[in-house]
């Protein structure tokens, strides 16, 4: 006779079994039974979280640093609410995720039930909240089929075009008895693949090009091609630009790196273009916070994208396997290397300072710099501070340097890296300003209860100053509402947690020192130092561009 099981306790037994060992999330009446059976397998640790959305980001931030599935687990009502921007974050930036989702028991169904979402009596139907930012997403009804709908979702979140796929659990539902059995084969998820004229047509471009700009995306780090972008780099004698959420794709030392595209990048990248006979895009659509700016070049040059899904500019789309049709395009060029033309370089964009006396942006992010271990793991969330690392903080060599542009949320960097550190045993920077603390930066408390090695390193300018320069920019003053009371947030999270590393840093020289002291540690730290909110960071849209209007720049902004 076939053994029987909680529901729950398969689902425990299946993500142990496939390597899964953190979940991330909170806990609560309608997920209670899932979190019974996964404490009960010694090999997955539970990690809860203060906020869903912060779970979300903390397996987000696992699964970009370590390719495998991020796993999360929330209760019903404001706790799956919770969970759909950090969703949504991962669905844009085609992370896999698998996310369970307690729900009300079954008989109370659109009866009144306390946080009932199964669309019945009134109620919203869950499936519809999350099905627009999963790649798969089902209320499980059958108990029996959990081995088949489970596989399905793995192998969802896991295809080519990654994502979160949501398993929505009523709580009699996960308390059922189940045949303990292997599933069923699934089917993989089908792929288009780029026909042989298609390919054909693109080597025929890039051997015909003299000069080829690679703008590189997130889907180089993602499909593991770093390799394979750097061998068709060498072969073409290609500059390389990298999109603002990929910075760690291509060595930002190397005479080929021309920098970063877009908003928050090197104006250089626009001369490359300029220069170029054809642009490769390589992981990467373009979305617009990477070409802002190159739409003029763009328009004359002829372009070839390898991606799952077709560019946001007109050019000849090559989807498939990342590698593989790297691969294919390298084959089919001469054997060899060309020589790269001369460019300038990543050369940081000159900003007007406040005056003020207090350190600048290029000078913290310097210290930082300095003192980043090259194994470290970096995540630079949005705002002031996150253009100042992106445009000026080389990504370290041997980690990761994560931005979240698919959503752009604010505090995503604070689960994320929190998920990272935990699941790599690295450390893990958090390069985040003070409305970024503010909206989830009580993660901290969860880094200190994993003891998880994290820097949390603080610009506070004590405004959501991006905003208020997009104000003073674009409508001539800052609202006084974007602009704080002083905070002192290194004694405030200091009196919180006891024993935490905390520094309170004056100038870049104690920045440095005190980022340098806690790399030797090996749990969490918190570092902070001062900005004025009036200093512009270099943020393209903010600064005098001849090419672009004051009404386009203001179409793009970062918050």
């Amino acid at each position: 006779m076939t053994a029987k099981v909680r529901l729950v306790d398969y689902l425990a037994r299946e993500l142990a079994r496939s390597g899964v060992r953190h979940v991330f999330g909170v806990g609560g009446a309608n997920i209670e039974d899932l979190y019974d059976a996964l404490h009960a397998t010694d090999v997955i640790r539970t990690v809860v979280a203060k906020h869903e959305f912060s779970a979300a980001t903390m397996a987000d931030g696992q699964a970009r640093t370590t390719g495998r599935l991020g796993v999360v687990a929330v209760t019903s009502g404001a706790g799956a609410v919770n969970l759909l921007p950090g969703l949504a974050e991962a669905y844009a930036s085609r992370v896999p995720l698998l996310a369970f989702v307690g729900q009300p028991p079954t008989a109370l169904e659109g009866r009144g039930a306390f946080q009932d979402t199964s669309g019945l009596g009134g109620s919203f139907d869950a499936r519809e909240l999350f099905a627009p930012v999963s790649r798969f997403c089902v209320r499980v009804e059958d108990p029996d089929a959990i081995p088949e709908l489970l596989a399905q979702a793995v192998a969802a979140a896991q295809g080519e075009l990654r994502g979160p796929a949501v398993l929505l659990l009523p709580k009699d539902v996960q308390q059922a008895l189940v045949d303990l059995r292997e599933p069923a084969p699934t089917s993989a998820v089908p792929v288009p693949h780029a026909e042989p004229r298609l390919r054909e047509r693109a080597v025929d471009v890039l051997r015909g090009a003299r000069r080829v700009l690679v703008v590189a995306g997130e889907g180089v780090a993602s499909a593991d091609a770093r390799a394979e972008l750097a061998e068709l780099a060498e072969r073409l004698g290609a500059w390389v630009a990298v999109t603002p959420d990929a910075k760690d794709v291509f060595d930002n030392h190397h005479a080929r790196f021309a920098g970063v595209a877009g908003v928050m990048g090197h104006q250089n990248v626009q001369h490359c273009l300029e220069r170029a006979d054809a642009c490769l895009l390589v992981g990467t659509r373009l979305p617009l916070m990477a070409r802002a700016g190159l739409d003029p070049a763009l328009a004359g040059t002829p372009v070839v994208c390898l991606d799952p899904e077709p560019p946001f500019v007109p050019g000849l789309w090559l989807p498939g396997e990342l590698r593989e049709a790297l691969r294919t395009l390298t084959a089919g060029l001469e054997p060899g290397s060309r020589p790269t033309p001369d460019h300038a370089g990543p050369t940081p964009l000159p900003t007007p300072r406040s005056g003020t006396g207090s350190i600048s942006y290029p000078a913290a992010v310097a210290a930082v710099e300095a003192a980043l271990p090259p194994d470290a793991h970096v995540f630079v969330d949005a705002g002031n501070a996150g253009a100042s690392a992106i445009h000026l903080l080389p990504a370290p060599r041997g980690g990761r340097f994560v931005v979240a542009v698919g959503m752009g949320g604010m505090g995503y960097t604070f689960g994320a890296g929190i998920g990272a550190a935990l699941a790599t045993g690295r450390r893990s920077y958090v390069i985040a300003g003070d409305g970024a603390f503010f909206m989830h930066g009580m993660e901290v408390h969860t880094a200190v209860e994993q003891d998880a090695p994290v820097t949390f390193v603080i610009f506070n300018n004590n405004a959501h100053a991006m905003c208020a320069t997009r104000e003073q920019v674009f409508l001539g003053a800052p609202h006084p509402s974007n602009l704080f009371r002083p905070a002192d947030l290194g004694a405030g999270v200091a009196a919180m947690f006891p024993g935490l590393d905390v520094t309170r840093a004056e100038d870049g020289a104690q920045l440095r020192a005190a980022l340098s002291r806690t790399n030797a540690g090996g749990g969490p730290a918190f570092v902070t130092i001062d900005f004025d909110p009036a200093e512009i960071p270099p943020f393209l849209p903010f600064l005098p561009r001849t090419e672009e209007s004051a009404h386009e720049r203001a179409a793009v902004h970062v918050g």
